[in-house]
């Protein structure tokens, strides 16, 4: 079977980015949240909200 990367419509907080990242790695959707705000803390938030929002228009929902 083929995996697809969607956002999440059950488990999001905002668009369902992270929740779906999570869904396709069988990893805690909150272990990938924390790891994004570190991102964005690292690349002084610029960095990880850009990618953030490219990502919430690139995947789609499912």
């Amino acid at each position: 079977m083929h995996k697809r990367l969607y956002r999440s419509d059950t488990n999001k907080m905002i668009a369902g980015v992270c929740g779906g990242i999570g869904e396709y790695f069988n990893i805690d959707p909150t272990l990938i949240r924390l790891a994004w705000v570190f991102f964005s803390i690292a690349t002084a938030i610029f960095g990880g909200l850009l990618a953030y929002i490219l990502a919430a228009i690139i995947i789609p929902s499912r």
